[in-house]
């Protein structure tokens, strides 16, 4: 019997290592549809990789290139960030999510900024690209020899919004060597990727980055999402003294990706003692990149089988479940997430699907306004004529909601955007869309659920039926657009009480 027990100890061993090589060899098959990286910013340490150099779409995260090209040229001295830029044909076109400015309006490169950042604004986008690049085929040029300089070797760009089209691909691995690259080229200007949120006239718009105010020590980047690429984030968190950065690629919805995002950094923050257990995996810019084609997700992302169109505000779907959609990690479970909240001890331990479904800190929103840089009186005056603006646009605004609802229900592709946070401010016209702009990436965009906040919290005028007209179509995109960001459409003076047209179709969004 002894001289067996040697026998089995090898014959179990040997059942292990094959049960282990067949975990690794399904694992990469199981994750296929999702890249994560977890990198320390100071070093590139890799801490986590998978799928992490697979080729991606990066949706409105491309708005991060976009932000880093802009802030360089200020940086150099070509323009200031109280540089004058304004509003063209081809910017107020963009799809949603966008401010909605009418071509010729004025603003600042500071504003424009914020509201990229925050509001994911594909019209400030491509205002800031025109600034700085004269077209979008000039900054595109720009973004692409920046992306060659930072050894972003699997990425190219064709807009600076992220909307859907043929070339725009990034990857985990790419993402990661740019959010170090800003951290480390443009720490003066890093602010512009944490903003908690903007008001502009008397609406307000949360970052759509859902651990800014939740997720103790988070302190930027950039939210992204289509049909194709799935939800998409670039985030960073700081604990003593140590920054890391995480990148979701390819999450089941808004929330899974704040989710995944926070255990990320969970995990790589408890690591802190115990990297000399785990094997190195070198640093992100050494990471071996696949070739490969992008994954298309347009079906699992936005495919009829979806109990509701594709949307950012899934925290009441996360309650119903006992916070379970989109909540487990990679390797199984759930970690918990500990932070401290004031005055209370011992520290508060929660799940991280709990924390993303909690409210965030409060926060005074930054204000943003059209026009040059003002302070005093002429900043408050300024913030008063854009609530007035709003104001006069809120009769058109209704229209629109009333004609849309049918379509927007009966919508095979299910055009939502992800982002229903700026339905909730949203309080202009819907768009109507261009058919073929998805037709190869399925392009859909963070917030297109706006029109649906909007019906909502809207009443419906009494005594009068208003038409959809013609206007609805001023925002229709001159590019190969399919919406990414935040929905906010051009405000139109409203037209006499009329019988209603055939309902406008739900905007394209990335």
């Amino acid at each position: 019997m002894h001289a067996l027990r040697p026998l089995l100890r090898k014959s179990l061993f040997n059942l292990f290592a094959a049960s282990l090589a067949c975990a690794a060899l399904l694992a990469p098959r199981a994750a296929s549809a999702e890249a994560l990286l977890l990198i320390e910013a100071d070093s590139g340490k890799v801490l986590q990789a998978d799928n992490a150099t697979v080729p991606w779409y990066p949706a409105s995260v491309t708005k991060i290139m976009t932000a880093y090209v802009t802030l360089k040229a200020v940086k150099d001295g070509r323009l200031t960030l109280d540089t004058l830029l304004t509003v063209s044909p081809t910017a107020a076109s963009q799809s949603p999510s966008k401010m909605g400015f009418r071509p010729g309006t004025q603003l600042t490169v500071d504003n424009a900024l914020k509201m990229m950042m925050v509001k994911s604004a594909n019209d400030m986008a491509v205002v800031l690209a025109e600034g700085v690049g004269g077209s979008i085929d000039g900054f595109s040029a720009i973004m692409n020899d920046t992306a060659r300089k930072l050894g972003m070797t699997q990425t190219s760009y064709v807009n600076p919004n992220g909307l859907p089209a043929d070339g725009q691909i990034t990857s985990a691995r790419d993402l990661g060597i740019l959010a170090r690259a800003f951290l480390r080229d443009l720490p003066e200007y890093e602010y512009f990727v944490h903003i908690p949120a903007i008001r502009f006239g008397k609406r307000v718009t949360g970052n759509f980055n859902k651990l800014i105010g939740r997720y103790p020590g988070a302190d930027g980047f950039k939210t992204g999402f289509i049909c194709a690429s799935g939800y998409n984030l670039v985030a960073s968190a700081t604990r003593n003294g140590r920054r890391l950065i995480a990148v979701v690629l390819g999450a089941s919805s808004g929330t899974a990706r704040a989710v995944k995002a926070a255990q990320l950094l969970e995990r790589g923050f408890a690591q802190d003692n115990l990297t000399w257990l785990r094997p190195s995996l070198g640093t992100v810019d050494n990471l071996v990149p696949v070739d490969a084609s992008p994954p298309n997700l347009r079906d699992e992302m936005c495919g009829p089988h979806r109990k509701r169109p594709a949307s950012d505000d899934d925290d009441a779907l996360i309650a119903a479940n006992g916070g379970a959609t989109g909540s487990a990690s990679a390797t199984g479970g759930e970690a918990q997430v500990t932070f401290f909240t004031a005055g209370l001890q011992p520290p508060l331990m929660m799940k991280a699907s709990e924390l993303m479904a909690s409210a965030p800190a409060a926060a005074e929103p930054v204000l943003v306004y059209t026009g040059p840089t003002r302070t005093g009186a002429a900043l408050i005056a300024a913030v008063a004529a854009d609530a007035d603006q709003q104001a006069a646009s809120k009769p058109r605004g209704k229209k629109s909601r009333v004609a849309k609802k049918p379509d927007a229900d009966k919508s095979k592709d299910g055009n939502k955007d992800g982002h229903k946070d700026a339905g909730k401010d949203a309080k202009t016209a819907a768009v109507k869309p261009d058919p073929k702009s998805e037709a190869k990436l399925g392009g859909k965009s963070e917030s297109k659920s706006s029109a649906k906040g909007d019906a909502k919290t809207a009443a419906k005028p009494a005594g009068s039926k208003h038409a959809a007209t013609k206007h609805d179509a001023a925002a229709k995109p001159a590019e190969k657009p399919a919406a990414s960001g935040d929905q906010a459409a051009k405000p139109a003076k409203p037209k006499a009480a009329t019988k209603p047209a055939a309902a406008a179709k739900p905007a394209n969004n990335s």
